[in-house]
């Protein structure tokens, strides 16, 4: 039976690693701040964005929420990014996705400045990824390399399969490890809605990453005896039994792929404590960078 990689365990210690930084900022004078804006109110975004809150409240962190309409006007919501971008109070800027479809999500996240680009979303900021340049990494595959790192799995080498290819996870975190890098030199393989046998690929991987926003995506007769198995989704599966109406599932049959794989993180508890982590990591970053730059 495969071990349950602890999201939560692996959170708590990267932000422990935080809280020297964070005093030592401010007894600078800086507090890093970080603006967090919802457009509508999609439950999961909702639920996602009071999480990172209290993060920032027990660290130590200063935030704003900014909850708008789901009518309100692209303008409007541009405008607003344009104010937190000169605010010297807030060092990332976050606004969480989905928009409304009436809002053009890359127009938004080009009206993000780099320096706060927390998210690691903006074309910048993907470019310098790419390049292996310094940059903020995006947030969940970030947190993904820490958790294979953290657990002492091996990337140099590995067969990586990537179910998935978006822009938030799947080509990101293909990219981080074939990078020349520790994590990384991995051979990475990315599978899709037009891949002819996605289980060929994943039997043969050593790590297979499935962030492919269906569940079941992949199942225990997909996976190599002793893989490990990363599950990034997060489905709202409806179930009158739970108070609150329905389950989480990942992306993954948990129960078939637990009976094959060395290592599986669980949903919830796995991924998710990592992606809000590492945006905290970032804040930390862009604050102590904003320090660089004013000279204090």
């Amino acid at each position: 039976m495969a071990e349950k990689i602890d999201g939560k365990r692996i959170a708590a210690k990267v932000r422990e690693g935080l809280v020297g930084r964070i005093e030592s900022l401010k007894s600078r004078g800086i507090q890093p701040g970080l603006a967090v804006v919802l457009v509508g109110e999609d439950p999961a975004s909702v639920s996602y964005v009071t999480a990172k809150e209290r993060a920032c409240d027990a660290l130590g962190l200063y935030s704003e929420e900014h909850r708008l309409a789901a009518e309100t006007a692209e303008a409007e919501l541009l405008s607003l990014v344009e104010r937190l971008n000169i605010d010297p109070k807030i060092h990332g800027i976050l606004v969480q996705l989905p928009l409304p479809k009436h809002m053009d999500e890359q127009k938004v996240i080009m009206a993000i400045t780099p320096e706060k680009d927390v998210d690691g979303f903006h074309p910048v900021s993907i470019g310098k990824m790419v390049l292996g340049q310094e940059t903020f990494l995006p947030c969940t595959p970030n947190g993904i390399l820490k958790m294979l790192e953290e657990e002492g799995v091996e990337t140099a080498g590995a067969e990586v399969v990537v179910l998935g290819r978006s822009n938030i996870v799947g080509k990101p975190v293909a990219n981080l490890l074939f990078r020349k890098a520790q994590p990384g030199n991995a051979t990475v393989t990315v599978c899709h809605t037009r891949t002819k046998d996605a289980a060929a690929h994943c039997r043969r991987a050593d790590i297979i990453i499935v962030a492919a926003g269906r569940p079941q995506t992949l199942t225990g007769e997909m996976v190599k005896p002793g893989a490990v198995v990363i599950d990034v989704g997060v489905n709202r599966i409806p179930d009158e039994t739970k108070k609150r109406g329905y389950r989480l599932e990942g992306d993954a049959d948990f129960q078939s792929v637990s009976e094959v794989a060395s290592k599986i993180t669980p949903v919830p508890g796995g991924v998710g404590p990592m992606t809000i982590t590492m945006l905290l990591f970032n804040t930390v970053a862009s604050a102590e960078a904003a320090l660089g730059r004013v000279g204090v």
